[in-house]
């Protein structure tokens, strides 16, 4: 990995910024360079929101939003549309929150199977059924974990006992390995 650069897709509320700082402090653990950074102003809570975070081997001198992602982190599947894809480079990842029929995600998404890699992750389900609410942040960061690439979950797990505490701490760490062994790709 020379440079990878994700752009996150949700909802505010929902994490999203903190899935992006979450993963690039993970990989600034692995001895990566990164960034991570916000693209929203007053939004209310529910109004989509962009995040972005980059990791590379080397120094990042660019400091723009992204434009041509590698990946794409989508936390709300509501929000699956051809406009989410624009600008994904060619061979590029999609991860999405997903669970049901998926013929759904690559219609609703404008794609055809094998345009792009495509993950499912149920976070949502698993959300509700490890944390009790609805926050799929860190579900969707064990989606990304399928990438091995992108960071280890040994790092995953330091930064999530750093950001949350006790139980809430060891729950997140729990969804995040379920969601990546739930994960699939189609």
């Amino acid at each position: 990995m020379v440079l990878v650069e994700i752009r996150w897709h949700g909802r505010g509320g929902q994490g999203v910024w903190t899935a992006s700082n979450l993963v690039a402090a993970a990989a600034a653990y692995g001895g990566k360079y990164v960034q991570s950074f916000p693209a929203f102003g007053p939004e209310r809570s529910g109004a989509p929101v962009l995040s972005f975070t980059r990791i590379s081997d080397e120094p990042i001198e660019v400091h723009s939003m992204i434009y041509e992602p590698d990946i794409i982190v989508i936390l709300d599947y509501t929000l699956l549309s051809p406009k989410i894809v624009e600008g994904l480079k060619p061979g590029g990842i999609i991860v999405s929150n997903y669970a049901g029929d998926v013929g759904f995600v690559f219609e609703k998404l404008g794609i055809k199977r094998g345009d792009y890699r495509v993950l499912l992750v149920p976070a949502s389900k698993l959300a509700l059924e490890i944390l009790r609410i609805r926050a799929t942040n860190t579900a969707m960061i064990g989606g990304l974990l399928k990438l091995d690439y992108v960071v280890k979950l040994e790092n995953v797990e330091k930064v999530i006992r750093e950001r949350f505490s006790g139980s809430l701490a060891e729950k997140n760490i729990a969804l995040v390995k379920r969601a990546m062994e739930e994960t699939i790709e189609v």
